[in-house]
Protein backbone atom coordinates (compact mmCIF):
# COMPACT_ATOMS: atom_id res chain seq x y z
CA UNK A 1 0.00 0.00 0.00
CA UNK A 2 2.84 2.34 0.80
CA UNK A 3 4.40 1.70 -2.63
CA UNK A 4 1.18 2.56 -4.43
CA UNK A 5 0.76 5.74 -2.39
CA UNK A 6 4.27 6.80 -3.40
CA UNK A 7 3.49 6.05 -7.04
CA UNK A 8 0.26 7.98 -6.78
CA UNK A 9 2.09 10.96 -5.33
CA UNK A 10 4.66 10.72 -8.13
CA UNK A 11 1.87 10.53 -10.67
CA UNK A 12 0.26 13.66 -9.31
CA UNK A 13 3.59 15.45 -9.39
CA UNK A 14 4.30 14.42 -13.00
CA UNK A 15 0.78 15.32 -14.03
CA UNK A 16 1.14 18.70 -12.39
CA UNK A 17 4.29 19.35 -14.35
CA UNK A 18 3.23 18.04 -17.72
CA UNK A 19 -0.50 18.59 -17.63
CA UNK A 20 -3.27 16.06 -18.12
CA UNK A 21 -2.82 16.08 -21.90
CA UNK A 22 0.67 14.56 -21.62
CA UNK A 23 1.60 10.88 -21.45
CA UNK A 24 2.06 9.94 -17.81
CA UNK A 25 3.92 6.62 -17.34
CA UNK A 26 3.20 6.48 -13.60
CA UNK A 27 -0.52 6.93 -14.19
CA UNK A 28 -0.43 4.26 -16.88
CA UNK A 29 1.06 1.88 -14.34
CA UNK A 30 -1.46 2.74 -11.63
CA UNK A 31 -4.43 2.32 -13.99
CA UNK A 32 -3.20 -0.99 -15.43
CA UNK A 33 -4.54 -4.43 -14.57
CA UNK A 34 -2.77 -6.24 -11.71
CA UNK A 35 -1.26 -8.76 -14.13
CA UNK A 36 0.09 -5.98 -16.36
CA UNK A 37 1.40 -4.20 -13.28
CA UNK A 38 3.28 -7.35 -12.29
CA UNK A 39 4.82 -7.55 -15.76
CA UNK A 40 5.85 -3.89 -15.58
CA UNK A 41 7.44 -4.28 -12.15
CA UNK A 42 9.37 -7.33 -13.31
CA UNK A 43 10.65 -5.51 -16.38
CA UNK A 44 11.64 -2.45 -14.37
CA UNK A 45 13.58 -4.64 -11.93
CA UNK A 46 15.27 -6.39 -14.86
CA UNK A 47 16.19 -3.00 -16.33
CA UNK A 48 17.75 -1.85 -13.05
CA UNK A 49 19.74 -5.07 -12.79
CA UNK A 50 20.87 -4.78 -16.42
CA UNK A 51 22.26 -1.30 -15.83
CA UNK A 52 23.90 -2.44 -12.59
CA UNK A 53 25.68 -5.19 -14.55
CA UNK A 54 26.66 -2.73 -17.28
CA UNK A 55 28.29 -0.31 -14.87
CA UNK A 56 29.81 -3.03 -12.70
CA UNK A 57 31.21 -5.00 -15.63
CA UNK A 58 32.64 -1.87 -17.25
CA UNK A 59 34.54 -1.05 -14.06
CA UNK A 60 35.67 -4.64 -13.65
CA UNK A 61 36.95 -4.96 -17.22
CA UNK A 62 38.85 -1.71 -16.89
CA UNK A 63 40.52 -2.91 -13.70
CA UNK A 64 41.36 -6.32 -15.22
CA UNK A 65 42.98 -4.70 -18.26
CA UNK A 66 45.03 -2.30 -16.15
CA UNK A 67 46.31 -5.05 -13.84
CA UNK A 68 47.20 -7.30 -16.77
CA UNK A 69 49.09 -4.54 -18.57
CA UNK A 70 50.97 -3.59 -15.41
CA UNK A 71 51.89 -7.20 -14.66
CA UNK A 72 53.07 -7.99 -18.18
CA UNK A 73 55.10 -4.80 -18.32
CA UNK A 74 57.01 -5.81 -15.19
CA UNK A 75 57.03 -9.53 -15.90
CA UNK A 76 59.10 -9.33 -19.07
CA UNK A 77 61.77 -7.37 -17.19
CA UNK A 78 62.35 -10.23 -14.75
CA UNK A 79 65.54 -12.26 -15.24
CA UNK A 80 64.68 -15.10 -12.86
CA UNK A 81 61.05 -16.15 -13.25
CA UNK A 82 61.10 -18.28 -10.11
CA UNK A 83 61.09 -15.06 -8.05
CA UNK A 84 57.67 -14.22 -9.49
CA UNK A 85 56.09 -16.96 -7.40
CA UNK A 86 57.14 -15.16 -4.20
CA UNK A 87 55.32 -11.97 -5.13
CA UNK A 88 51.98 -11.76 -3.30
CA UNK A 89 50.55 -9.37 -5.91
CA UNK A 90 50.92 -11.83 -8.77
CA UNK A 91 47.58 -13.51 -8.15
CA UNK A 92 45.75 -10.17 -8.35
CA UNK A 93 45.94 -10.17 -12.17
CA UNK A 94 44.68 -12.68 -14.70
CA UNK A 95 48.02 -12.67 -16.49
CA UNK A 96 49.77 -13.33 -13.17
CA UNK A 97 47.61 -16.37 -12.46
CA UNK A 98 48.36 -17.70 -15.94
CA UNK A 99 52.09 -17.23 -15.37
CA UNK A 100 51.87 -19.01 -12.03
CA UNK A 101 50.06 -21.95 -13.63
CA UNK A 102 52.87 -22.26 -16.17
CA UNK A 103 55.59 -21.87 -13.54
CA UNK A 104 54.03 -24.45 -11.22
CA UNK A 105 53.73 -27.00 -14.01
CA UNK A 106 57.27 -26.22 -15.13
CA UNK A 107 58.58 -26.87 -11.62
CA UNK A 108 56.70 -30.15 -11.32
CA UNK A 109 57.96 -31.34 -14.71
CA UNK A 110 61.65 -30.57 -14.23
CA UNK A 111 61.65 -32.03 -10.71
CA UNK A 112 61.13 -35.50 -12.20
CA UNK A 113 64.34 -37.34 -13.00
CA UNK A 114 64.76 -37.77 -16.75
CA UNK A 115 61.53 -35.93 -17.64
CA UNK A 116 60.17 -36.04 -21.17
CA UNK A 117 60.77 -32.64 -22.81
CA UNK A 118 57.86 -32.79 -25.27
CA UNK A 119 55.48 -34.04 -22.61
CA UNK A 120 56.57 -31.29 -20.24
CA UNK A 121 55.98 -28.67 -22.90
CA UNK A 122 52.48 -29.97 -23.53
CA UNK A 123 51.64 -30.02 -19.83
CA UNK A 124 52.85 -26.45 -19.35
CA UNK A 125 50.87 -25.28 -22.38
CA UNK A 126 47.78 -27.16 -21.17
CA UNK A 127 48.01 -25.65 -17.68
CA UNK A 128 48.21 -22.11 -19.03
CA UNK A 129 45.51 -22.67 -21.67
CA UNK A 130 43.15 -24.02 -18.99
CA UNK A 131 43.80 -20.95 -16.83
CA UNK A 132 43.15 -18.63 -19.77
CA UNK A 133 39.80 -20.34 -20.39
CA UNK A 134 38.93 -20.19 -16.70
CA UNK A 135 39.66 -16.46 -16.52
CA UNK A 136 37.48 -15.80 -19.58
CA UNK A 137 34.66 -17.93 -18.18
CA UNK A 138 34.75 -16.09 -14.86
CA UNK A 139 34.50 -12.74 -16.61
CA UNK A 140 31.68 -13.83 -18.90
CA UNK A 141 29.60 -15.52 -16.19
CA UNK A 142 27.35 -12.51 -15.47
CA UNK A 143 26.80 -11.78 -19.14
CA UNK A 144 24.30 -14.64 -19.33
CA UNK A 145 21.75 -12.45 -17.57
CA UNK A 146 22.13 -9.77 -20.24
CA UNK A 147 21.58 -12.36 -22.96
CA UNK A 148 18.50 -13.69 -21.16
CA UNK A 149 16.95 -10.26 -20.68
CA UNK A 150 17.74 -9.29 -24.27
CA UNK A 151 15.92 -12.30 -25.65
CA UNK A 152 13.09 -12.70 -23.13
CA UNK A 153 12.10 -9.15 -22.09
CA UNK A 154 10.30 -8.24 -25.37
CA UNK A 155 8.14 -11.35 -25.08
CA UNK A 156 7.37 -10.65 -21.42
CA UNK A 157 6.32 -7.14 -22.39
CA UNK A 158 4.26 -8.57 -25.24
CA UNK A 159 2.51 -10.88 -22.78
CA UNK A 160 1.54 -7.85 -20.69
CA UNK A 161 0.29 -6.11 -23.83
CA UNK A 162 -1.82 -9.08 -24.91
CA UNK A 163 -3.29 -9.42 -21.45
CA UNK A 164 -4.11 -5.70 -21.32
CA UNK A 165 -5.78 -5.76 -24.73
CA UNK A 166 -7.81 -8.82 -23.71
CA UNK A 167 -8.93 -6.90 -20.64
CA UNK A 168 -9.91 -3.92 -22.82
CA UNK A 169 -12.09 -6.13 -24.98
CA UNK A 170 -13.62 -7.57 -21.83
CA UNK A 171 -14.53 -4.04 -20.74
CA UNK A 172 -16.20 -3.47 -24.11
CA UNK A 173 -18.41 -6.48 -23.45
CA UNK A 174 -19.16 -5.41 -19.91
CA UNK A 175 -20.09 -1.83 -20.80
CA UNK A 176 -21.67 -2.62 -24.16
CA UNK A 177 -19.74 0.29 -25.55
CA UNK A 178 -17.06 0.01 -28.25
CA UNK A 179 -16.13 3.68 -28.41
CA UNK A 180 -12.45 4.64 -28.49
CA UNK A 181 -12.79 6.38 -25.15
CA UNK A 182 -13.54 3.03 -23.51
CA UNK A 183 -10.74 0.95 -25.04
CA UNK A 184 -7.99 3.55 -25.54
CA UNK A 185 -6.83 3.81 -21.89
CA UNK A 186 -6.55 0.04 -21.51
CA UNK A 187 -4.68 -0.33 -24.80
CA UNK A 188 -2.30 2.48 -23.83
CA UNK A 189 -1.53 0.73 -20.55
CA UNK A 190 -1.02 -2.56 -22.39
CA UNK A 191 1.33 -1.06 -24.97
CA UNK A 192 3.33 0.53 -22.16
CA UNK A 193 4.29 -3.01 -21.08
CA UNK A 194 5.80 -3.65 -24.52
CA UNK A 195 7.69 -0.36 -24.30
CA UNK A 196 9.16 -1.42 -20.96
CA UNK A 197 10.14 -4.77 -22.47
CA UNK A 198 12.07 -2.99 -25.22
CA UNK A 199 13.51 -0.56 -22.66
CA UNK A 200 15.00 -3.54 -20.82
CA UNK A 201 16.03 -5.57 -23.88
CA UNK A 202 17.77 -2.96 -26.03
CA UNK A 203 20.55 -1.97 -23.58
CA UNK A 204 20.92 -5.63 -22.56
CA UNK A 205 21.54 -6.75 -26.15
CA UNK A 206 23.92 -3.88 -26.90
CA UNK A 207 25.87 -4.44 -23.67
CA UNK A 208 26.02 -8.21 -24.19
CA UNK A 209 27.49 -7.84 -27.68
CA UNK A 210 29.95 -5.19 -26.57
CA UNK A 211 31.10 -7.02 -23.46
CA UNK A 212 31.34 -10.36 -25.26
CA UNK A 213 33.70 -8.71 -27.71
CA UNK A 214 35.71 -7.26 -24.81
CA UNK A 215 35.99 -10.67 -23.12
CA UNK A 216 37.05 -12.30 -26.38
CA UNK A 217 39.67 -9.61 -26.95
CA UNK A 218 41.01 -10.01 -23.43
CA UNK A 219 41.09 -13.80 -23.79
CA UNK A 220 43.05 -13.43 -27.04
CA UNK A 221 45.52 -11.13 -25.30
CA UNK A 222 45.95 -13.55 -22.41
CA UNK A 223 46.45 -16.40 -24.86
CA UNK A 224 49.20 -14.44 -26.62
CA UNK A 225 50.87 -13.85 -23.25
CA UNK A 226 50.62 -17.58 -22.47
CA UNK A 227 52.07 -18.54 -25.85
CA UNK A 228 54.95 -16.12 -25.45
CA UNK A 229 55.73 -17.37 -21.96
CA UNK A 230 55.45 -20.97 -23.14
CA UNK A 231 58.12 -20.24 -25.75
CA UNK A 232 60.39 -18.85 -23.00
CA UNK A 233 59.82 -21.91 -20.81
CA UNK A 234 60.51 -24.24 -23.74
CA UNK A 235 63.82 -22.51 -24.34
CA UNK A 236 64.71 -22.84 -20.65
CA UNK A 237 63.89 -26.56 -20.73
CA UNK A 238 66.03 -27.14 -23.80
CA UNK A 239 69.01 -25.52 -22.10
CA UNK A 240 68.38 -27.72 -19.09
Amino acid sequence: MHTFSVLAAGSAFVAGLGGSDRLNPVQLFLDADIVVQGVMVGLLLATVWVWAIIFGFSLRMGAVRRRCRAFEREFWKVQNYSTVRDDADVRKSAAGRIALAGLDEWQRSVSVQGFDLDGARQRVAGAMDATVAEEADNLAARLNFLATVGSVAPFVGLFGTVWGIMNSFFQIGQQQNSSLAVVAPGISEALFATALGLFAAIPAVIAYNRFSHSVNALEAGLQRFADRFHAVISSQMERG
